[in-house]
């Protein structure tokens, strides 16, 4: 059973890599999921993904849909690497007798990689999300000051966007480590759940594509079976996501609700934008969420880090 065993280090680096690579790819839909999802009725200002985009690029320019990319990318690779090596993990702890994983231990092991994974992706969507909207909130009160016929406002110059570190500091200075932990029990909502339909969905795809003579899957199995079960996992957790989004969201537009935890938000946009709600950038989450693990996984299962550390560590005796 040795060659069963994981190597946690090539595990990192693969999902490393495979966020990387990933969030390059499909931050711009991301970006467009986090301003259609913090919209409320009565201030909307994208009607879709695609009008969302074009109104992005032309008032902020193209690197106008990357604001907050540094951000993902910077931890990104903690987070991806977290989530596909617990899930590594506990997977391997549980077929530790050496009998194929029952459904409710692939559920298990999801679960117990989602719950790692918030320890860095709470912080990493906090700061995210406050770059990304910053350009939606300075472009409605743009709009509303030129209708309000208030053109010195109009034509001030707008104040300086805050980095994330800026942010981080502004956090940690009034609100302590918490104030970058704000919206955790939203996050758990979403990526327990997420992991717990992702992981197993996505096993069991995987192995209905596996030859009966191959050790592994095709390298477009596995990423096809990586999107398939993304795209199912974000659409049925993306309540939780918009409820997270919104709670994280620290600066608000004109007449827009604010909220005291997650019940009250979840009452609040059902009352006020209805059921509907509750799928806004659904399939915007869906499109990243997609490529994202595709990606993910074949980087993971073709093993590109075990290939770069047998490098390092030359021929063997």
């Amino acid at each position: 059973m040795a060659d069963k065993q994981i190597s946690l280090p090539a595990k990192l680096i693969n999902g490393g890599i495979a966020g990387l690579i990933g969030v390059t790819c499909v931050f711009p839909i991301d970006l467009a999921k986090t301003r259609l999802q913090n919209q409320q009725n009565g201030q909307r200002m994208y009607t879709s993904m695609s009008d969302c985009l074009i109104k992005t690029i032309r008032s902020e320019g193209y690197f106008g849909m990357y604001r907050g990319a540094a951000v993902n990318l910077t931890l990104v690779t903690p987070e991806k690497a977290i989530k596909l090596a617990a899930n590594d993990f506990f997977r391997h702890q549980l077929s530790k007798d050496g009998q194929k994983l029952t459904l409710l231990k692939e559920m298990l092991a999801g679960c117990g990689a989602g719950t790692c994974q918030v320890i860095v992706t709470t912080p990493m969507e906090m700061l995210k999300i406050q770059l990304q909207d910053a350009g939606r909130i300075a472009a409605q009160r743009k709009i509303l000051a030129a209708q309000g016929g208030t053109q010195a406002s109009v034509e001030a110059p707008a104040a300086p966007r805050p980095t994330a570190t800026q942010l981080t500091r502004e956090l940690l200075r009034s609100r302590g480590i918490a104030g970058l932990y704000k919206g955790l029990g939203a996050t758990l909502l979403r990526d327990v759940p997420f992991s717990i339909v992702y992981f197993p969905l996505f096993a069991n795809l995987n192995q209905l594509g596996r030859p009966a003579s191959e050790e592994k899957s095709p390298f477009y199995v596995s990423f096809l079976a990586g999107c398939v079960a993304g795209s199912a996992a974000a659409v049925a957790v993306n309540p939780c996501d918009v409820v997270k989004t919104r709670l994280q969201s620290l600066q608000r537009g004109v007449h827009e609700d604010t909220y005291s935890g997650f019940l009250d938000c979840a009452r609040k946009i059902l009352r006020h934008e209805g059921p509907s709600a509750f799928l806004k950038g659904a399939y915007c989450r869906a499109l990243v969420i997609a490529p994202l693990f595709g990606i993910a996984q074949v980087v993971y299962f073709l093993g590109i880090a075990e290939s770069l550390l047998g490098l390092l560590q030359g021929p063997q005796a």
